[in-house]
């Protein structure tokens, strides 16, 4: 077993991702002396720069030459030319799931799991910890709007995101837990949906202290029949240990009331979005568990001002409003097109990016029914994530599923992002909002839509 400590050397491949920039940033701070690489230069590398993390692009196995301990992404391969050379010099590998572990031995683990809000959910705890006076540090999926790294030491707890893909978490030990949900992904590693809950179940079990769950969810509440210790339920529905009632929601702001067996809350936030409620609630329970008041409670959740490209406000464009979202997931999909009707929008646009090829491939028919609410979509080729596609699937494969389930949906398919904004001139008269969805790279035609935001 490895703990970290000051002063060590530590090299991470692939640090311009969001998991390994964050443990950079946090190990930097922690005291030890930290480099890394990635294929091309990104304003992560500049931004690690400039927190005193030696970072290269391209690879190079003197890159490791003298280093102790080595990190690497799930998406390097064991025969990554720095992983080889770093073996046979005697450094430690340490992937990211013993990472974790070996955190949860050195700090209280505060984690937020499930298989999407993540981000959102650990960025409100991080607010409520910051407005609780609290110096607990964080790893977070995003840079925290109004406050900074994804990565921070700090002098308390760990508030951790935690991550399911590639069994990341499947060693992680955390003092408390707050589950979101949970929706088929990652099938590639896990197999099959059972096998994922499954997983989801043992870190459960191995969770110390308390647990919040959102009990609205169906694969939730699988998860939470299957565990053998008690778990509170945070949800809509009376039976729920903490409730949430008098939701409303507008624009770019939601109320609602969090009642629980002692004590009641009125929360408002400066994000919209049934989904962002859940994740404001379970967080409030979570960080009540913790020890945080309830004035620092409301407080750090009005502070939260959203996560990037978590149903992010853009500007408009054209007279019509633009949002960035990472949803990339048929119930995220499902979530981010019920909260922008609820919003108010009406005449819905909506660009796509599938991601990955395993995904688009085991998801295929629920991404078909994801996009109620919508009045046109377009549906871009696939960010492959690094993935092989020997049989060159494409997104005209979600655009066909789309068109068959609902024919009455326009839906076209584009497979070059350079030509997104030609044919969003076409619906701009015929759209209110305009919805950028996926994990890739979609996010880009934003800034080359024609004539600019306002």
């Amino acid at each position: 077993m490895i703990v970290f400590t000051p002063g060590q050397r530590v090299h991470v491949v692939g640090v311009g991702g969001a998991g390994m920039s964050a443990l950079a940033m946090l190990l930097a701070e922690m005291g030890a002396e930290v480099s890394g690489c990635d294929a091309t230069d990104t304003p992560i590398l500049e931004d690690l720069r400039a927190r005193h993390v030696a970072t290269f692009v391209g690879h190079d196995v003197h890159h490791v030459d003298g280093v102790e301990v080595v990190l690497w992404s799930p998406a390097v391969t064991s025969d990554h030319v720095e992983l080889v050379h770093a073996r046979e010099n005697g450094a430690a590998l340490v992937s990211r799931a013993t990472a974790f572990y070996e955190l949860s031995l050195m700090k209280r683990v505060i984690g937020l799991t499930g298989t999407h809000g993540k981000t959102t959910a650990t960025s409100m705890m991080v607010q409520v910890a910051l407005a609780a006076g609290r110096d607990d540090g964080w790893l977070v999926g995003a840079p925290v709007l109004g406050v900074g790294a994804n990565g921070h030491w700090g002098a308390g707890d760990l508030i951790v995101e935690v991550d399911e893909s590639y069994g990341t978490f499947g060693e992680l030990r955390p003092y408390a837990l707050g589950l979101l949900n949970v929706e088929a992904d990652h099938l590639d590693h896990y197999g099959s949906l059972a096998t994922l809950e499954r997983a989801f179940v043992d870190l459960v079990e191995r969770t110390s202290g308390p647990v919040v769950a959102w009990g609205d969810d169906e694969g939730v509440a699988r998860v939470v029949s299957a565990v053998t210790r008690a778990v509170l339920i945070a949800g809509t529905a009376p039976k729920s240990t903490w409730r949430v009632t008098d939701v409303e929601l507008e624009r770019r702001r939601a109320t609602f009331h969090l009642r629980g067996p002692a004590t009641a809350l009125e929360i408002n936030l400066r994000v919209t979005g049934a989904h962002n409620v859940a994740n404001a609630a379970l967080v409030a329970v979570l960080a009540h568990e913790v020890g945080v008041s309830d004035g620092a409670i409301v407080r750090g959740l009005s502070n939260f001002v959203g996560a990037p490209r978590r149903y992010q406000y853009r500007g408009a464009w054209r007279g019509v409003d633009v949002y960035e979202d990472y949803a990339h997931l048929p119930g995220e999909i499902t979530a981010t097109l019920a909260a922008t009707r609820a919003a108010g929008y009406e005449r819905v646009t909506v660009v796509f990016q599938p991601h990955r090829v395993t995904r688009t491939l085991a998801l295929v028919d629920q991404f078909a029914s994801a996009f109620v609410g919508a009045r046109h979509v377009i549906v871009t080729d696939l960010y492959l994530a690094g993935e092989a596609n020997p049989t060159g699937v494409t997104g005209a494969l979600i655009a066909s599923a789309l068109s068959h389930y609902d024919p009455s949906l326009d839906t076209l398919y584009c497979e070059d992002l350079a030509l997104v904004g030609g044919l969003l001139e076409d619906l701009v008269d015929d759209s209110d909002v305009l919805l950028v969805l996926g994990a890739g790279d979609v996010g880009s035609i934003i800034n080359e839509l024609p004539g600019g935001l306002a």
